[in-house]
């Protein structure tokens, strides 16, 4: 891949929360180059989430487009994990641990096809680096908010993609929990992943990330580094 591509751009982008709703977001430009480490802030209502599930495909623009490495955003794209706000999912599906990590796999394999060896392997991978190898029997609904939390960034390492959004990741996490991710976002650019995160963290936490962007009046703006510098 042309390394000078972006992780993710928008070009005039306008996002409505919903079909035939006003839009809330418009003119949004952004450039995000790859292997960083960006968070997204804002008031409540102000349109985090709505972004982050355009840029995952799953809101269709009203206008303008969306780039991810390159391409245009669509849905499913193995190359993008997108992860909820956790308490917007249903967590009373029976299914373990690892089999709920394994399930990040099927982006790249395809419901039809059985799990591999290397499929596994992965999945064992993703659940050490969260530390959830200890619990990867358990039912899910059986973990705490915390380790529920780290299963879905397990799961979604499952699926290797090259750019993460975490939606609020670090809401109402235990210290343990919260340590794990934070040091697991640390190292991201490390391991080739792109991460953005909407957060309603505090500035010190902020100065962590290589990019802040701040949504205010339906617009999206960089703040200056120096504000954020480590």
């Amino acid at each position: 891949m042309n390394q000078n591509v972006l992780a993710i751009e928008t070009r005039g982008l306008a996002v409505a929360p919903a079909k035939g709703a006003a839009p809330v977001l418009d003119g949004v430009a952004l450039r995000i180059p790859r292997k960083c480490r960006a968070a997204l802030v804002g008031a409540n209502g102000a349109g985090k989430t709505t972004l982050l599930r355009a840029l995952a495909g799953l809101l269709p623009p009203v206008a303008g487009e969306i780039l991810i490495e390159g391409s245009p955003a669509t849905l499913g794209n193995p190359r993008l994990a997108y992860l909820a706000q956790r308490q917007t999912l249903d967590w009373n599906f029976p299914v373990t641990v690892r089999k709920a990590v394994l399930a990040g796999r099927y982006p790249r394999l395809g419901w039809l096809r059985r799990p591999t060896q290397e499929d596994r392997d992965k999945t064992d991978a993703a659940l050490a680096r969260m530390g959830l190898s200890d619990l990867a029997l358990r039912p899910l609904h059986a973990l705490s908010g915390g380790q529920q939390q780290r299963a879905l960034v397990a799961r979604a390492l499952c699926q290797e993609p090259s750019v993460l959004l975490l939606d609020e990741p670090f809401s109402g996490l235990d210290a343990a929990s919260g340590e794990i991710l934070d040091g697991f976002i640390a190292n991201a650019p490390a391991s080739g992943l792109t991460v953005l995160i909407a957060t309603h963290a505090h500035e010190d936490f902020l100065d962590t990330f290589d990019i802040v962007l701040r949504i205010h009046d339906g617009g999206v703006s960089r703040e200056p580094r120096a504000a954020h510098a480590a």
